[in-house]
């Protein structure tokens, strides 16, 4: 009897460490740290390039450009005695170069589109006109013409500007509305009123520069320098 009972206390113990095993807690999963959300890193914004100038900035021009709008292109060009777009601008036949308010139609010089190409680096000197007062010769080349009479002032900074209206008054016969009718012309004209006070304004400077009006289109077909003369 005794055997028996120690027989079955043997077979529970069996039992019991077998439910143990089979009924086994299992361990807590620890618990996952949330996964950051990354915040995206703001676009750096873009510098300029190097050599971009403001001038590149300005609004280009409509289609079909103003008269200002051909004229401020133009001017741009001279400044930077940039005569390719110059002669991109100029009228088939060709573009007259005046001194002064009057438009000598039969001693100013007209220069071609492919003339007009090279004229900064020509070391020609052409007779331009006679100085008023003495009488002496204008005897130039482009380059130093175009440093007394076209951009003698800087124009694109310092003048006042107006379309088809002239605001430069000098002594000397202003011809433009009858060599360029307005029925078919336009005109810019940029004007600064004196630098040097001790001059009373008999200092000023204008330069016009006229567009024959080609349908919707423009040429330029004149650029009329103009300042105090005796």
């Amino acid at each position: 009897m005794y055997v028996l009972k120690k027989i079955g206390l043997i077979a529970l113990g069996a039992i019991l460490l077998l439910l143990t095993a089979c009924t086994e807690i299992p361990k807590p999963t620890p618990e996952l740290e949330p996964t950051p959300v990354l915040e995206p890193e703001p676009t750096p914004e873009l510098e300029p390039q190097d050599g971009q100038s403001e001038e590149e900035d300005q609004p280009g021009e409509g289609v079909p450009p103003t008269a200002l709008e051909a004229a401020t292109t133009v001017l741009r060009a001279l400044k930077n005695g940039d005569m390719k777009t110059v002669a991109a601008w100029a009228s088939r036949k060709g573009v007259r170069f005046s001194p002064y308010a009057y438009v000598d139609t039969k001693t100013d010089l007209v220069f071609s589109r492919d003339e007009l190409e090279g004229l900064m680096g020509d070391p020609t000197e052409r007779i331009w006109r006679t100085y008023p007062g003495s009488g002496d010769l204008i005897e130039l080349t482009f380059k130093e013409y175009y440093n007394q009479f076209i951009y003698d002032a800087d124009f694109m900074s310092d003048a006042e500007v107006s379309v088809n209206e002239m605001l430069g008054e000098s002594t000397t016969i202003n011809n433009l509305n009858e060599v360029y009718p307005k029925e078919s012309h336009n005109f810019v004209e940029y004007y600064i009123d004196g630098f040097d006070p001790v001059y009373e304004g008999m200092d000023w400077r204008s330069l016009c520069l006229v567009f024959e009006k080609i349908g919707d289109d423009s040429a330029l077909v004149g650029i009329i320098h103009n300042q105090w003369t005796p």
